[in-house]
């Protein structure tokens, strides 16, 4: 076995390098009225750099990006790349003392953040200690002359997702695992052209958004048009404007684009469409491919899979019902989903775990040693989710082991929840689980059981109080209260149970 190389280089800042270097003027990013070449983008890159180093920011060091979808985002991701550091990108929606913990957890040198998030970053970063900047801030030095050399192996990015056990986890990224990811999405996958004009309304923090509407699109030179917030008739008239024909979405935009479209007066013409993030209804996939005369391409993949795994692909052709198969260099089967300390592969058309390796696979969680090993098993990534693969190659999702809910695209992990409502004076017992939605995909319902000493507590009073406590994805918009959970044998509640008695057709649980 050869051993690794150390003069072997890799940084995923090549990728916007590289194109200014190949399209200089070529518009790479619109933001409202910006308009930034690759010439620009490039540029103010690595002006942040220069200004990351100023701050004391040296090669591996963590920086937590706290932005929307602005044209800032890619400016200071880019930046913080070419510096030699490490990005932490941080989800927008949640709370200052959640940040903290991100912050904290992931030993971040600095935080940088724009105006729209400095009233969450500030206090976050004061709780955890951490220095915060504003993208003025560290942007204006004299750019540096060229990006730093880093290894195909050290960490590009950290996601951080949570677990079963609701503590949320730092997934490693290196430049490869990255570069690759974008530059097979591009290629392979996706056919992205020079030509393309993508709809950035993907969050942009988010592993979907992040390397399938911004690294894939400059890794071919094209151009992404940035949202900062979601609405049917506001998108279609943004695609209009600027003559976007490549969409990338998750379910739920893609029902608010079929419902826009009964008073739309003109449609985009969409060369490609992309689905992720959760399943797409078949209904609806027909319906929007139907209007939009688009096929819809839907993929599968995780932010330890950077996030790309599966997709259908026009060389394999769409089905319908399934997320494609593997892309290319990676390897995606089925697994025993029983048997957690090996990987015992199963026949095609087989229920069980799937299971990926390949390039895209990350390197592990953040100083979580224990984690990472139940997940890397046999060199394979055990992803927690069921289904099968036929024997053409097409996986289909069937369900989670994990208890994951996915609402609108965004993972709500339940025991997090839980672990906040059980703090409620008057429940004794709760159980979150996700329910079939319309809109949402599925929704965050809350099952309590009511302290013996305790009035029953209003649904209303409870959805409130979640509230105040918990991100805005992850608060449950339904509770549900009952005399007793139902549990097994090993005194585990089955969830299974709960989301059949309460599934819509057997029975309506209160809303918020």
């Amino acid at each position: 076995m050869l051993a690794h190389n150390p003069n072997a280089t890799l940084s995923l800042a090549a990728v916007p390098a590289e194109s200014a270097r190949k399209y200089p003027d070529k518009v790479a990013v619109v933001d409202g009225a910006v308009r930034l070449t690759y010439r620009r983008l490039w540029e103010r890159a690595r002006s942040v750099a220069a200004g990351l180093h100023a701050h004391g920011v040296r090669p591996g060091d963590r920086v937590a990006l706290m932005m929307g979808n602005v044209a800032d985002f890619p400016v200071n991701y880019y930046g913080i790349l070419a510096a030699g550091a490490v990005v932490v990108p941080v989800h927008l929606l949640l709370t200052a003392t959640e940040v903290a913990f991100v912050l904290q957890d992931s030993d971040a040198k600095l935080v940088v953040c724009h105006e729209p998030t400095a009233s969450v970053a500030g206090p976050a970063a004061a709780e955890a200690g951490v220095p915060v900047a504003t993208g003025a801030d560290i942007e204006g030095a004299e750019p540096i002359p060229h990006h730093v050399t880093r290894s195909p192996d050290d960490a590009a990015v950290i996601f951080y997702t949570s677990g079963t056990t609701g503590t949320p986890k730092g997934a490693v990224l290196t430049h490869l695992n990255m570069v690759m990811n974008a530059t097979v999405a591009a290629v392979d996958a996706h056919d992205v052209r020079s030509s393309d004009v993508v709809l950035g309304c993907l969050p942009l923090f988010h592993a979907f958004g992040q390397t399938v509407s911004m690294n894939a699109t400059f890794r071919m030179g094209a151009t992404v048009v940035l949202l900062t917030r979601f609405s049917g008739d506001g998108v279609i008239e943004t695609m209009v404007r600027e003559g976007v024909d490549v969409f990338h979405g998750v379910p739920t935009m893609y029902i608010a684009l079929l419902e826009a479209t009964r008073t739309s007066r003109s449609l985009p013409v969409l060369r490609n469409c992309l689905s992720g993030g959760a399943s797409l209804p078949v209904t609806v996939l027909e319906a929007f491919s139907t209007a939009f005369s688009a096929t819809v391409f839907e993929g599968y993949g995780l932010s330890e899979t950077a996030p790309v795994a599966c997709a259908n692909q026009a060389a394999f052709g769409a089905r319908a019902g399934t997320v494609g198969q593997p892309i290319w260099g990676v390897d995606v089967e089925i697994a025993d989903a029983e048997t957690e300390e090996a990987i015992v592969a199963q026949p095609p058309d087989t229920l069980g775990e799937i299971v990926i390796r390949g390039h895209n696979v990350f390197s592990g969680y953040l100083n979580r040693p224990g984690a990472t090993a139940e997940a890397l098993v046999d060199g394979w990534f055990r992803t927690g989710d069921l289904g099968t693969k036929d024997a053409e190659g097409f996986v289909t999702i069937v369900d989670r082991k994990k208890d994951v809910i996915i609402r609108g695209g965004f993972n709500v992990y339940p025991r997090e929840v839980e672990e906040v409502l059980a703090t409620h004076p008057a429940v004794a017992q709760v159980a979150v689980i996700g329910l079939p939605d319309p809109v949402r995909g599925e929704e965050v319902c809350a099952v309590i059981v009511p302290a013996e000493a305790a009035t029953v507590p209003d649904s209303d009073d409870l959805i409130a109080w979640s509230r105040e406590r918990l991100a805005k994805h992850k608060y449950p918009r339904r509770v549900h209260v009952m005399d007793a959970l139902p549990m097994g044998p090993s005194h585990k509640v089955l969830k299974r149970e709960l989301r059949l008695l309460l599934s819509p057709e057997n029975a309506a649980a209160p809303t918020h």
